[in-house]
């Protein structure tokens, strides 16, 4: 069974920037939508970014600008490039695919923005 896996997290002061990663054991060649969500102590789960297979990105409001959604194929990941960090990106990162059957990501990676 194809499933997807976060990495990168981490603490980093607001202003600073991470990389995201998610990687399948499989190819993600495969899949064609890719997103990342995030989900901030005591809110719901939220829409970051997404990337299609044909390199389609999209962005929530509050992310745009600041993070860059990317894939590649050869490495089976797709990253989030997330600059300009704010306080209030702190939160569990979740990815999820679409082959266009459903992939589902891992227990997330939790990133922290401090002041």
């Amino acid at each position: 069974q194809v499933q997807l896996v976060e990495s990168g997290g981490g603490l980093v002061q607001a202003g600073g920037s991470l990389r995201l990663s998610c990687t399948t054991s499989g190819s993600i060649f495969r899949i064609n939508v890719v997103a990342w969500y995030r989900q901030a102590p005591g809110k719901q789960r939220e829409f970051v970014a997404g990337i299609t297979g044909g390199g389609d990105r999209n962005y929530a409001d509050s992310v745009k600008g600041r993070f860059t959604i990317s894939r590649d194929n050869a490495k089976n990941t797709v990253y989030l490039q997330m600059n300009g960090l704010k306080p209030e990106d702190t939160a569990v990162y979740y990815c999820n695919g679409w082959a266009p059957a459903f992939v589902s990501g891992g227990q997330g990676t939790q990133v922290t923005v401090s002041q």
